[in-house]
C-alpha cells in the first residue's frame, strides 16, 4: 500500500542532514509547499532561501551559493526546474562543476490534472545531454531517504527527480542504493524489465503476474540513469532473451533510449520502450494516464509475453 510521497521524505531528511550541517541550504521558487519545505523553512531560516517564482535565478543563487562552499539544495516543480532554467543548470552548475543538487518535484504526470504545462517528461532527455550532471529518480521512500542522505555528502551536480502522491514500499529495510548502481529486484532467466521511478512497482507486479504463467523475468531497477550501471544491463542482456524498459517519461531520451544505445553498441538483443508516446499527454490524474499510455502491470506482461514469443519465433 501507498507509504509516503517521495517529496515528503526527501524533505523530512534534508532538514534532519540540515540541523547538523549549517552549509545545508534549501531554496524554493515559491514551491516550499510542493516540496514539502514549510518545515524546514520555519525551524532553519537561516537555512532556507525563498527566490520567488524565479527559475532561473534559483539555479543562479543555488550555483553561488556552492561556489561560497555551502551545500544547496534548489527544489522547483521539475516541469519548471529542467525546462526554464535549462542554461543556468548547463553553465552555472555543470559547466562552472559546481555541487548544487536540483531537486524536480512531481515529476512525470504527477500534476496530470494541470495538462502538459505542468507535465515533467522531457526532463530526463534535457538533464542526461549536459556534462557532469548525475542524473537520479528514487522509486520509494527508503530509496529517497537514503539517496538523499547519500547526495549530501556527494561533491558534483546532481538532477534528483520525486514525484508528488503517496508510493509503495519497493525495497525493504535493508536495502541500501549506491549511486551509478542498479539493483536486481527480481532474478528472471526467459526475459529482462529494467524501470525506474515510480513505475517500478508496476514492473514487480508485472513480474509476479508473468511468473504465474510459466515465465521467468529479472526485473532490474536504475534509480541512477546517468551515469548507468552498464554492466547490470549486458549481464542480463546475456543472460535473458529480450528487454522490455519501462518509464515514466518520454519514449524519446530517456532510460530506454541510453540502453537502447548500449544494447546497440554493446550487445545487440529486442528491445521495446514502453512509455510516453511522441505526444502532450493526456490530461487526467496520474494513475489514469498511466493506463491511458498502458504502464500497468497487465499490459507490461502482455507485452513481454508478445515480446518473448517473437524472439523465439526469429531465432
Amino acid at each position: 500500500m501507498p507509504t509516503a510521497a517521495n517529496r515528503q521524505v526527501f524533505a523530512e531528511t534534508l532538514l534532519e542532514l540540515a540541523r547538523n550541517d549549517p552549509d545545508i541550504i534549501a531554496l524554493a521558487c515559491d514551491s516550499r509547499g510542493s516540496a514539502s519545505l514549510d518545515r524546514f523553512a520555519d525551524e532553519l531560516p537561516e537555512q532556507f532561501v525563498e527566490v520567488g517564482i524565479a527559475e532561473q535565478n534559483l539555479v543562479g543563487i543555488a550555483a553561488g551559493l556552492a561556489s561560497c562552499g555551502k551545500k544547496p539544495f534548489a527544489c522547483s516543480p521539475a516541469c519548471f526546474l529542467t525546462m526554464r532554467s535549462v542554461e543556468q543548470i548547463k553553465v552555472d552548475v555543470a559547466y562552472s562543476h559546481q555541487n548544487v543538487k536540483l531537486v524536480g518535484i512531481s515529476g512525470g504526470v504527477s500534476y496530470g490534472a494541470l495538462g502538459a504545462t505542468h507535465h515533467s517528461l522531457q526532463d530526463i532527455a534535457v538533464m542526461q545531454a549536459i556534462p557532469d550532471l548525475t542524473v537520479i529518480i528514487p522509486s520509494d521512500n527508503r530509496e529517497t531517504a537514503h539517496l538523499t542522505r547519500l547526495l549530501a555528502g556527494y561533491d558534483r551536480p546532481v538532477y534528483l527527480r520525486t514525484g508528488r502522491g503517496p508510493v509503495p514500499d519497493v525495497h525493504d529495510g535493508a536495502f541500501v542504493p549506491e549511486i551509478g548502481k542498479g539493483c536486481l529486484l527480481l532474478p528472471g532467466t526467459d526475459l529482462t524489465i529494467v524501470t525506474t521511478g515510480e513505475v517500478v512497482r508496476i514492473a514487480l507486479d508485472a513480474g509476479e503476474i508473468l511468473h504465474q504463467r510459466g515465465i521467468s523475468a529479472r526485473i532490474i531497477e536504475i534509480h541512477t540513469i546517468k551515469p548507468l550501471d552498464e554492466r547490470i544491463v549486458l549481464q542480463a542482456a546475456q543472460e535473458t532473451q529480450a528487454l522490455i524498459v519501462m518509464e515514466e517519461h518520454s519514449i524519446y531520451g530517456g532510460l530506454g533510449c541510453s540502453i537502447a544505445a548500449l544494447l546497440g553498441r554493446c550487445r545487440p538483443r529486442p528491445l521495446q520502450i514502453m512509455a510516453i508516446p511522441d505526444e502532450f499527454a493526456v490530461v487526467g490524474n496520474q494513475r489514469e494516464i498511466w493506463e491511458h499510455y498502458g504502464l500497468t502491470a497487465a499490459t507490461l506482461a502482455q507485452k513481454a509475453e508478445e515480446l518473448l514469443r517473437s524472439t523465439k519465433a526469429s531465432a
